[in-house]
């Protein structure tokens, strides 16, 4: 039986990251090739991509960086052809790329709605599409979709956004019925507001911030690292077999 260790290691595994140029994004790769994975860094630009690359590598890990617009349709099996070249595929999907328009529905544009839901849900699907057929060839493969606790929750002012995480939700699971045979692991973590330059941009605004942490039991907003942490042991060996599930990294919040 593989020891404690063993079955948290990366060692030997390829994990593509989406938006790992900042924020989250940056401190999963950082995590994940702490723990002796390989980073495939997917974002819009190759510099801001330098400081991804600089902890990888600091990690002793390789780090390919592959400049995408995820917006864009043909954009996620142009990353999966650049990376089987590259590396030959991947054992890990993050699909962690994200962008959000808070604004009341009435006001909301239909350029803003289809933007939220092509980063945020069309291309999780296009990524898994593109990766799945190696994995099951491999008989291995974890897929972990970066959701959000407003997946399961009103949160105004941000309904294009909702709608697209309880989407991605709902495509977990489908994704679970479909591969689980093969020995593919999809799940989705779903955190409260996390504290990075994006989160801290939107919810310091009036008392936006006050009124959420008086629904959160924990008392704080979720930090990198929490959702990071909860990514690595979904990538690892350890949770071979958890598969389909919302994990709620949101202190207590969705327990209310």
């Amino acid at each position: 039986m593989p020891t404690l260790p063993q079955r948290f290691s990366l060692d030997g595994r390829k994990a593509l990251v989406t938006g790992a140029s900042r924020g989250l994004g940056v401190t999963i790769c950082e995590v994940l090739s702490a723990a002796g994975a390989d980073i495939i860094a997917v974002a819009r630009s190759e510099a801001d991509m330098a400081q991804t690359r600089r902890i990888v590598e600091g990690h002793g890990r390789r780090c390919l960086t592959v400049v995408a617009d995820l917006g864009d349709p043909i954009a996620p099996d142009t990353v999966a052809q650049t990376v089987r070249a590259a590396w030959g595929g991947v054992d890990i999907v993050v699909n962690n790329a994200g962008v959000s328009f808070p604004r009341p529905l009435v006001e909301q544009t239909v350029e803003e709605w289809d933007t939220v839901q092509a980063i945020n849900l069309r291309a999780p699907w296009l990524l898994a599409r593109a990766f799945a057929p190696g994995m099951i060839e491999r008989k291995r493969g974890k897929i972990i979709n970066i959701s959000s606790q407003a997946s399961s929750v009103a949160l105004i002012d941000h309904g294009a956004y909702v709608a697209s995480k309880a989407g991605l939700n709902g495509l977990t699971k489908v994704m679970t019925a479909e591969w689980a045979a093969h020995n593919i692991q999809a799940n989705a973590i779903c955190p409260t507001v996390v504290w990075t330059p994006m989160g801290e941009r939107v919810w310091s605004v009036g008392n936006k911030l006050e009124k959420l942490l008086g629904k959160i039991p924990a008392g704080r907003v979720a930090t990198p690292e929490d959702v990071a942490d909860t990514v690595l042991y979904l990538a690892s060996d350890a949770s071979n077999m958890v598969n389909g599930q919302e994990i709620f990294v949101d202190g207590g919040y969705t327990a209310l």
